[in-house]
């Protein structure tokens, strides 16, 4: 070899970390806001990815993803919201309900926003119509607030004896005010009582159950929230310790030992973010995208807790549900 063809040959190799290191720095970022943590949230980021790969974007490949975690702590969601932003990502992508939404929204008006929200969004001031969202919002319906009355309903089938439910909730999520008084009307409505409890700590929640049992509840109905979400082993272990019939709103915690479960898909949310992630980054505006509606509703049944429990599902329920876990 030439020591001309040499010298262009190494001058060549030097140019690829250079390339590599541009088309890295080309590659469009996406911002993913969440208030809960990592590990507990692993299959909903598997799912967002699902999405995104759907829509021709495989992370490291075609898009970069910048993940920003509250970890529980719902006061740190409008400065996360903030840094996403001023990293200019090219779309924010927001889990956890209105917490983030709103925090998102508030932190700017020009970067197209993909959340999910257990709420009515028009309502909620985050879009202007399901179909037509205008602004830099959609999203996905999720379905939390308004499945409350189902799902007391079916404890009441469990536990046709009981007469006073008791309602978990996380004083700190958004819409908890809401979703009291949703679970009050619909306790009235199938001639119950509920009582409501306050938790946003791992000491709160044990402190909860002990209440909840004093009081005398004979059911439970575990409300959204995301930090709970990320407490379902624990949540579930002390409903079995203190031997509470509990219906919670996720999949999640039926399958890590809890006894029903009630609610649309999460994972199913986070893919269609992740889809929607991806047709933005492809140049479709988010105004133009209407918000998801999550049609599906899965009602899971844990066999194994019933018995522990003591309890006896009753038929009717067992016929219509969409998985029972033995």
């Amino acid at each position: 070899m030439k020591r001309r063809e040499f010298i262009a040959l190494l001058g060549g190799a030097a140019a690829w970390p250079l390339t590599a290191h541009a088309q890295q720095a080309a590659m469009p970022v996406v911002g993913f806001l969440n208030t809960g943590l990592a590990g507990p949230n692993a299959h909903l980021v598997a799912g967002f990815r699902r999405g995104l790969q759907e829509a021709g974007f495989v992370e490291g490949r075609d898009a970069a993803v910048e993940y920003r975690w509250a970890e529980g702590q719902y006061e740190r969601v409008p400065a996360l919201a903030a840094d996403l932003v001023r990293r200019q990502v090219a779309v924010i992508v927001t889990g956890g309900g209105e917490t983030t939404a709103a925090a998102a929204k508030a932190a700017t008006a020009t970067i197209p926003i993909v959340f999910n929200t257990g709420s009515d969004p028009v309502k909620l001031g985050l879009v202007a119509s399901l179909a037509r969202p205008g602004g830099n919002m959609t999203g996905v319906n999720i379905f939390t607030t308004e499945l409350v009355e189902k799902r007391l309903g079916l404890l009441r089938d469990l536990v046709p004896a009981t007469t006073r439910i008791a309602v978990l909730l996380n004083p700190n999520f958004t819409p908890a005010e809401v979703n009291a008084r949703e679970s009050e009307v619909a306790a009235r409505t199938i001639g119950k009582e509920v009582t409501i409890f306050n938790a946003s700590s791992d000491a709160e929640i044990e402190t909860a159950f002990a209440k909840i049992v004093q009081a005398g509840s004979g059911a439970l109905l575990v409300g959204a929230d995301p930090f709970f979400n990320s407490r379902r082993g624990l949540i579930v272990a002390l409903a079995a310790r203190h031997a509470v019939p509990a219906i919670y709103e996720w999949r999640e915690f039926a399958e890590a030992g809890g006894l029903i479960s009630y609610g649309t898909s999460l994972v199913e949310a986070y893919r269609q973010q992740g889809i929607y992630a991806g047709r933005i980054l492809k140049g479709e505006k988010a105004a133009d995208l209407p918000v998801v509606q999550l049609s599906k509703f899965e009602l899971i049944i844990n066999l194994n807790t019933a018995k522990a429990l003591g309890l006896t599902i009753p038929p009717g329920i067992l016929a219509i549900a969409d998985e029972v876990i033995e």
